[in-house]
């Protein structure tokens, strides 16, 4: 269940002399030699041009991914490199490896994933003290897996023999199926005496750390009664909110028996059981845990993340109509959640589909209440979100979308976007002061995501731009939240107790900005609002939650 990094030495081009001839490095005489091998004449010359420079590209891959599966991309300068900027740049085409240091020595591995793609670096950094901040970006899935990465059990020492093996994987096996080709297909494949082969379960593709977390509250051998009288101890712990996370998660193991005492748990007064018996019964597909869901991630930011997570994984239309209610909150990671719970859902419905930009990013212009919002990411993929209304843009307004297209809007009706090459005719597009139309006539020119989003950036420090524009809103884990107290039948209200921690592993859906030096802060804060649209704090990407094996609640 641990990322892994893999890395190379890369080549961009594309940059407007902001580049530079690298000092001679290991790292130069591996791209050269790279470089050789795919054919490239004079790599020395190429190298020379102020148009280019030498990155380090590093990349994690996720525990479970598949072949085919794209990621994120991050690229650097090396140290002492007199490269000035990476903006506008484009990575060429690298092949990331696993590299390992023994005996002092650097080895290589095997070829795990290719990565290229415009480089989207800090869209407000200048020169000056804003230096390092342009040599460095990230690549939006730039990067293609070229092997799966298997997930699998493996049995502590004093328990490795066939017989444990065997019985562990027909435990998981009896709660959990796959169908591939329309064929009923196992999950778990006892290899060898201590390890059981894992295939995830369609149902937590989005969520493999819960999947893991099911298979380990799976009852290895237990009789008909030994069962009755963990589900009546299960019933009790499940209704008490110190122990109804846990309680949730063992039900969940029990699959289809443990959906009536669960049901029981979203009928509670106290707001965390209701919400880990209806995440339970999400994943169980029941679709009595919409309404409870929806109110979670509406009113409780500790819960949000985990309950749009478990809404994205359900097949019912309960599921599907409580997300598009959530479009329309005023929340901005909220309505932002829902969208990409929406597309995970499914990525081709007609509502969420969106537009692709030339294969360069996709643009989403949704019919929604609410104010109207500019949603933009720096993980995940490259798309820009419209939200409500029509986000327009003001005149008189001049805006720079890279280094070769220019946005002026004169009026409401006449925005003219033009694009300047050296030595090719200048073209241009006419179009109205409606965002969308702005952003289209940027991609049929040629502009990139990095390109939108920095003119996106330009507009909000102008004012000319109408609507909120949020990047990278999603919602959070690690938060805490007040726990209600016991209360007397004269109450009209339940006590706010001490505040308490959702301490679990974050979903695969909503996936954490990293950085190879653990400090995400250079690639910006998000400002995320609460359910009445105002900022209610600011979160550093950097900021990582502890990880605990159950979702358990700590003082």
């Amino acid at each position: 269940m641990q990322t892994a990094e893999v890395e190379a030495v890369g080549l961009v081009t594309s940059l407007a002399g902001t580049g530079s001839d690298p000092l001679p490095s290991l790292e130069r005489s591996a791209l050269i030699d790279d470089m050789q091998a795919r054919g490239v004449e004079s790599p020395n010359q190429v190298l020379a041009s102020g148009n280019t420079a030498i990155v380090l590209v590093r990349a994690y891959l996720r525990p479970g991914i598949q072949k085919g599966d794209r990621f994120d991309v991050e690229v650097r300068v090396p140290s002492r490199s007199e490269t000035e900027s990476l903006r506008n740049g484009w990575l060429m085409e690298t092949r990331l490896k696993n590299v390992a240091v023994v005996n002092n020595q650097v080895h290589d591995g095997h070829v795990w994933a290719v990565a290229s793609g415009p480089i989207l670096t800090e869209p407000g950094a200048r020169g000056g003290e804003d230096a390092v901040k342009l040599g460095r970006g990230r690549i939006l899935g730039g990067g293609i897996c070229l092997r799966d990465r298997p997930l699998g059990l493996v049995l502590k020492t004093d328990h490795q023999n066939v017989a444990n093996s065997s019985a562990v994987g027909a435990a998981i096996n009896q709660r959990f199926h796959t169908f591939q080709q329309g064929i009923k297909t196992s999950v778990a494949t006892p290899r060898t005496n201590e390890r059981i082969d894992l295939i995830v379960h369609p149902r937590y593709q989005d969520n493999v750390p819960r999947y893991l977390q099911v298979i380990g509250s799976l009852a290895l051998r237990e009789t008909a009664a030994q069962r009755t009288a963990r589900m009546t101890l299960l019933e009790r712990q499940l209704l008490d909110p110190v122990t109804a996370a846990i309680a949730a998660l063992r039900l969940e193991a029990l699959g289809r028996d443990g959906v009536k005492i669960l049901l029981k748990g979203i009928e509670s007064d106290d707001h965390e059981v209701r919400f880990f018996s209806a995440e339970a019964l999400a994943y169980l597909d029941e679709p009595k845990a919409a309404e409870p869901l929806v109110e979670a991630a509406r009113d409780e930011p500790a819960f949000r993340v985990f309950a749009l997570t478990a809404l994205s994984a359900m097949d019912d239309f309960a599921a599907y109509d409580a997300l598009r209610k959530l479009l329309d909150v005023p929340s901005a990671e909220t309505r932002y959640g829902a969208f990409r719970a929406l597309w995970a859902m499914n990525p081709r419905d007609e509502m969420i589909a969106g537009e692709d930009m030339k294969g360069r990013f996709s643009l989403h212009r949704l019919d929604t209440a609410g104010p109207p919002m500019v949603h933009v990411t720096r993980s995940f993929r490259p798309e820009i979100v419209l939200f409500g209304g029509e986000p327009r843009l003001l005149s008189p307004a001049v805006l720079e979308a890279g280094k070769e297209i220019i946005v002026q809007a004169k009026s409401d009706d006449e925005v003219t976007v033009s694009k300047f090459t050296v030595g090719q005719p200048d073209q241009k597009r006419t179009v109205t002061n409606r965002l969308d139309e702005i952003i289209r006539a940027i991609a049929e020119l040629g502009g990139s995501y990095p390109d939108v989003v920095e003119a996106l950036q330009q507009a909000r420090g102008q004012k000319t731009l109408v609507g909120r524009l949020e990047v990278e809103a999603v919602p959070q884990a690690g938060r805490t939240y007040e726990r209600q107290t016991a209360r007397s039948e004269k109450d009209e209200a339940p006590e706010m107790g001490f505040r308490a921690e959702v301490t679990r592993p974050l979903p695969d859906l909503f996936p954490k900005l990293r950085s190879g030096n653990g400090d995400d802060r250079s690639l910006g804060e998000t400002a995320i609002a609460d359910a009445d649209g105002e900022t209610e704090r600011t979160v550093a990407h950097g900021d990582r939650p502890r990880r605990r094996l159950f979702g358990n609640i700590r003082r």
